[in-house]
């Protein structure tokens, strides 16, 4: 009896073993849904900045963005959030030097650049950050627009770069900012939305780019790992 309990006790063990082999977790980009007044906006953050993308999942996970504003709007150019300051700010307040207290080193990656719908970081100028580190909280999302391969010859010449002939094509085609490639850390993009970033661009703002009337986020993680 002792030796037939022994017999079960390692056959049950041995099947265990053999089916976690059969078993792989993939896991998956993180995304973040991010819901505006204007519809809602998924993003996927890139694992090659690590840095970026687990500071901006700690601060989503402490519901730090909720009801905070996109509070500089340029059409054509970008749409940014992310200033605590701009929680239940009264209207013509002037925002965007609001953050936590220190910063994010900046991981450039030249695979990233400004396509339109990029998620990067925002940051000070290079005057007083020559590192180029990012803001601790705040983001922007490339509007852009498509660029002609003459005006792309033309960015190349004034910031002294090459832009990848990929990229080059993407520029022309959907659109972006190059000329802030390698200049502020790229750390996601948008997976669905893009439409809602129109909108957005496309709000009437005052002269300090603030839109006249205001658009909050709520913004959500998304982790995703299958079993297969």
């Amino acid at each position: 009896m002792k030796n037939l309990l022994c017999l079960v006790i390692i056959f049950s063990l041995f099947s265990c073993t053999s089916t976690r082999k059969n078993i792989t977790i993939v896991n998956q980009p993180i995304q973040v849904e991010i819901t505006t007044d204007s519809g809602i906006i998924v993003v996927q953050l890139f694992d090659e900045t690590p840095l970026h993308r687990d500071n901006f999942v700690k601060l989503v996970e402490e519901n730090f963005y909720d009801s905070l504003l996109f509070h500089r709007v340029i059409n054509h150019f970008m749409i940014q959030g992310g200033d605590p300051n701009s929680k239940n700010a009264p209207a013509g307040k002037m925002l965007g030097d609001g953050g936590l207290s220190y910063t994010v080193p900046a991981e450039f990656d030249t695979s990233l650049y400004h396509k339109k719908g990029a998620l990067a970081a925002a940051r000070e100028g290079d005057n007083v950050n020559p590192t180029k580190a990012s803001s601790s909280t705040q983001f922007y999302i490339v509007h852009g627009k498509p660029f002609s391969d003459k005006e792309l010859d033309q960015v190349e010449e004034s910031f002294k770069t090459k832009i990848p002939t990929a990229h080059r094509e993407v520029y022309r085609t959907v659109g972006g900012t190059p000329h802030l490639d390698m200049k502020y850390t790229v750390f996601g993009e948008v997976i669905s939305g893009l439409e809602v970033i129109d909108k957005i661009a496309s709000a009437r703002t005052d002269r300090n780019n603030r839109p006249h009337q205001n658009i909050k986020m709520k913004m959500t993680i998304v982790k995703k790992a299958t079993r297969k």
